[in-house]
C-alpha cells in the first residue's frame, strides 16, 4: 500500500475509531485499526466484537493494500504532529511508513488477514433523523442505564418503533426515562412498514448510543439507521457504525408511569435544581435522602435533608401547586440526574403519594401546558 492523503482526514478518521478499538490481550488484533484502500479511497476499520466502525477518506493511491496497526500508537503519533498539508503513508512487510512534512514514523503492525469481519449492512436505511435531535433525546435518558452486568436487558435503551414516533426507555430500577421521537413522511424508508410489522422493539446497548453521541457533532446533519438480523447499522456523514442489539425482553415499564398524579408542583428549574444541590450537601451518607414537602395551601415547596454527621438544611420555593399536600423521600443524586434533563425553564413535579413513583416534565414556555413527550419518574425511599 502507497498513498497521500491530507493530515486533517487522517487525523479525523483516526480519533473517529480508535476510540471503539478493544482492551482485550486474547485478542491483540483488537486493538488495532485496518487501514486499506478501496475504491480509490483508504478506508479506516475498528472494532471490539460488540461494536464496528468505518470511515472512508479520500487518497491519491499509489498501490493497493491493507495492514492492521496499534490505534494508540497512531494516534498519539498523528495528534502530536504539526499542521501540515499531506501525509505519505507506505507499508513493507507489515510495517507502515508515515511522513508528514519533517517528521516520520514506523510502525508494527499486524496482517489484516486476522481482522475480524464486521458486518455490513445488505438493504436500506430504514429511517433517517436529524442528528441533533437523536443525540438530544439520547442524552436525556442515557443516564437511567443500569451497569448491572447480572440483567443485560437493563444495560441499553428500548427503542420501540410506531407508524409516526419511535420511543425510547432506560431504566436501572430505582429511576425510569423515556421520550418520544416524531417521524416526519421523508424521514421513513420503504421498507420501515414491513419491519415495524415483524419486529417492533430492540434494545440498543449503552456504549453504542454513547459512541454515537461523539460521532455527531455540531456540523452533523442526519443520522440514517437500518436493523438487520441482529445488528443495528448508522450512518452518520460518512462514518458507518455497527453493533449487535441485546438479546433478552425489556420489562413492561409502561406499568409502572402513573396514568395520573394527584398532585403536581410547578415551579421555577433552577430554583429547584439548586435547592437540591444543596440539600444533597447534607444529606445523610447511610440513608444518601432528601424530603420534598409540598404543602398545597402555603403554595410552597419545602427541600431538606440532614444527617446526624453534618446537620441540617432547608429550603422553601414557591410553587404552583394543584392537589393535597404531599411528602417524598428521594435520592437527590436521580433528582438532579431528572431534573438537567428538562429543557424547559419551569419543571412540573407530579406526586401520588409516598411510596408511589415521583413524575419530572417539563412546561411548556409559552403556554404552561405540561409537555407530553418526556418523562421522567424516581422511586421513592420508603420511610
Amino acid at each position: 500500500m502507497k498513498l497521500i492523503c491530507t493530515q486533517n482526514n487522517f487525523r479525523k478518521a483516526v480519533f473517529t475509531t480508535e476510540r471503539i478499538t478493544g482492551k482485550q490481550n486474547t485478542l491483540p488484533i483488537l486493538k488495532n485499526i485496518m487501514l486499506e484502500t478501496e475504491n480509490g479511497q483508504l478506508k479506516f476499520s475498528s472494532t471490539n466484537l460488540e461494536i464496528g466502525v468505518f470511515m472512508k477518506i479520500g487518497a491519491k493511491i499509489e498501490k493497493e493494500g491493507k495492514i492492521t496497526v496499534p490505534a494508540r500508537l497512531l494516534g498519539d503519533f498523528i495528534n502530536n504532529l504539526p499542521k501540515e498539508e499531506k501525509v505519505l503513508l507506505e507499508d513493507k512487510n507489515k510495517i507502515l511508513n508515515i511522513t508528514s512534512g519533517n517528521y516520520s514514523a514506523k510502525i508494527k503492525g499486524l496482517g489484516a488477514e486476522d481482522f475480524p469481519i464486521i458486518p455490513k449492512l445488505e438493504g436500506n436505511y430504514l429511517i433517517s433523523l436529524p442528528a441533533h435531535k437523536f443525540k438530544e433525546a439520547i442524552s436525556r435518558i442515557l443516564f437511567c442505564v443500569s451497569v448491572n452486568e447480572n440483567r443485560p436487558e437493563f444495560s441499553g435503551v428500548n427503542t420501540y418503533f410506531l407508524e409516526n414516533k419511535i420511543t425510547m426507555a432506560a431504566t436501572d430500577s430505582f429511576r425510569l426515562a423515556e421520550i418520544n421521537l416524531e417521524l416526519k413522511n421523508d424521514s421513513i424508508g420503504e421498507n420501515y412498514k414491513n419491519f415495524i410489522g415483524e419486529k417492533k422493539s430492540i434494545i440498543i446497548p449503552f456504549n453504542t448510543l454513547s459512541e454515537i453521541t461523539r460521532v455527531i457533532d455540531d456540523e452533523t446533519k442526519k443520522i440514517n439507521i437500518a436493523i438487520e438480523e441482529n445488528q443495528i447499522f448508522f450512518e452518520i456523514d460518512g462514518v458507518q457504525i455497527v453493533s449487535r442489539l441485546i438479546n433478552g425482553k425489556f420489562p413492561e415499564y409502561k406499568q409502572i408511569i402513573p396514568k395520573k398524579f394527584n398532585t403536581r408542583a410547578v415551579l421555577a428549574k433552577e430554583d429547584f435544581l439548586r435547592a437540591v444541590k444543596l440539600s444533597n450537601v447534607f444529606a445523610d451518607s447511610k440513608s444518601g435522602e432528601i424530603s420534598l414537602n409540598i404543602d398545597s395551601k402555603k403554595k410552597d415547596l419545602f427541600i431538606q435533608a440532614q444527617s446526624q454527621e453534618l446537620g441540617e438544611n432547608k429550603t422553601r420555593l414557591k410553587a404552583d401547586i394543584i392537589g393535597p399536600s404531599q411528602e417524598v423521600f428521594l435520592n437527590p443524586r436521580y433528582v438532579i440526574d431528572g431534573v438537567n434533563a428538562i429543557f424547559s425553564s419551569n419543571v412540573a413535579i407530579s406526586v401520588n403519594n409516598e411510596s408511589s413513583p415521583v413524575g419530572l416534565k417539563a412546561i411548556d414556555n409559552k403556554t404552561g401546558k405540561v409537555l407530553a413527550g418526556y418523562v421522567y419518574i424516581i422511586m421513592p425511599i420508603k420511610k
